[in-house]
């Protein structure tokens, strides 16, 4: 499985940003994705999650209401859209993959690891 995240950039404090991860292989369908994010000197943190039918989502406390997982498994690719960003979200955003059924906060359960996309939030 490989992933490549894109969409980031720069943004001012309250804009939005889409990031986009495309997945390779047959087994996006079937497979838990999820979003972490990792700041300079600070650990990965997760951000969101989706199942791999999207019948669930989970989010960190810091996003609820502003961001949203989603995914198109018809297209391999999962989804971030991020509103009314903060300058503390600047981060480099990383998507990945379980390989499995279950949806994980944790970055343990994730097998899969893209190469991550910058985020930078102007104040």
């Amino acid at each position: 499985v490989q992933l490549q995240a894109s969409g980031g950039g720069l943004v001012q404090a309250g804009g939005s940003l889409r990031l986009s991860c495309a997945a390779s292989g047959r087994t996006f369908s079937r497979s838990a994705m999820g979003w972490f994010r990792q700041a300079p000197g600070k650990e990965r943190e997760f951000v969101a999650a989706i199942s791999p039918s999207a019948s669930s989502t989970h989010y960190t406390n810091s996003v609820k209401g502003r961001f949203t997982i989603s995914r198109d498994n018809a297209e391999n690719t999962v989804y971030l859209q991020m509103n009314t960003l903060k300058p503390e979200e600047t981060a480099v955003y990383y998507c990945a993959s379980t390989g499995r059924l279950t949806v994980s906060r944790s970055a343990d359960d994730y097998n899969y690891w893209g190469q991550g996309t910058q985020v930078s939030v102007s104040s």
